[in-house]
C-alpha cells in the first residue's frame, strides 16, 4: 500500500488524488493527511522540504513533489495513460507546469496578505504574482485545453493541474478568475461534470459552501 501525505485543502496533493482515481488505483493507496503549518514532526523526516503531496512507497523510497506522483502513478497504471507519449508528452508537461504556476504565484500572493496586516502588504510583489496568475489564466482561456471527453475520458496531467489550480482560486480567492474568462469557466465545468473525482476531492471548505 503506497501511503499518500498529503493535506484536504492542497492543490497539489488534490492533483495526486484525482490522478490515482481516473487511473483505478485508489485500492493501492492510502490518504494520511499532514499537518503541513507545524515546524516539526514526521512529514520533515519524510520530506525536507516538508511539502505535499509526498509519496511513501511500500520498498521504502519517499516521492515528491505532484509532479513526479503524477508521473509514478501514470507508470503504475502502465504508463501513457495521464502523461502522454511521444510528441504530445513535452506539450502536457509544459502545460502542466503553467498550471502548477497559477497555484504557485497564487499562494505566493496568499502568504503575503494572510502573514501580514495590510498595511505591511507588499503591494508591488502582490501585483507581480496576480499578473502572473492573470496572464496565464488567459493563455488558457484563449487556448483551451480539451475537455477529458475528448481525451478518450481520462484527463492527462495538464487537464488536472489545471482543474486544481482553479479550484485553488475558487478556495482561496473568491473564484475572481470566473469573470474575465468565460472559455476557461466553461472548459472547467466541463471537467466537473466528466470527472467525478473533482467533487469527491472538494476541501472541507467547499463542501459547507455547497
Amino acid at each position: 500500500m503506497i501511503i499518500l501525505r498529503t493535506s484536504p485543502t492542497s492543490p497539489y496533493g488534490r492533483k495526486a488524488r484525482i490522478a490515482a482515481a481516473v487511473l483505478g488505483l485508489e485500492d493501492q493507496i492510502k490518504v494520511d493527511w499532514a499537518d503541513t503549518r507545524a515546524s516539526e514532526g514526521s512529514l520533515y523526516e519524510q520530506n525536507p522540504l516538508a511539502k505535499v503531496p509526498t509519496l511513501l512507497l511500500e520498498n521504502g523510497e519517499i516521492v515528491y513533489d505532484s509532479r513526479v506522483a503524477l508521473e509514478l502513478l501514470d507508470t503504475l497504471a502502465g504508463s501513457g495513460k495521464i502523461i502522454p507519449a511521444g510528441e504530445a508528452r513535452i506539450s502536457a508537461l509544459t502545460k502542466q507546469a503553467m498550471a502548477d504556476g497559477i497555484t504557485d504565484a497564487a499562494i505566493q500572493a496568499q502568504i503575503e496578505t494572510r502573514n501580514h496586516p495590510e498595511e505591511h502588504w507588499n503591494a508591488v510583489w502582490i501585483e507581480r504574482q496576480q499578473g502572473k496568475v492573470n496572464r496565464t489564466l488567459k493563455a488558457f482561456n484563449d487556448q483551451p485545453l480539451p475537455t477529458p471527453a475528448q481525451t478518450n475520458g481520462i484527463p492527462d496531467c495538464a487537464q488536472i493541474a489545471l482543474a486544481c489550480s482553479l479550484g485553488y482560486l475558487d478556495l482561496r480567492a473568491n473564484g475572481d478568475w470566473r469573470r474575465e474568462n468565460p472559455e476557461l469557466v466553461r472548459w472547467h465545468d466541463a471537467f466537473v461534470e466528466q470527472v467525478p473525482a473533482y467533487n469527491e476531492t472538494l476541501a472541507p471548505e467547499m463542501l459547507e459552501r455547497s
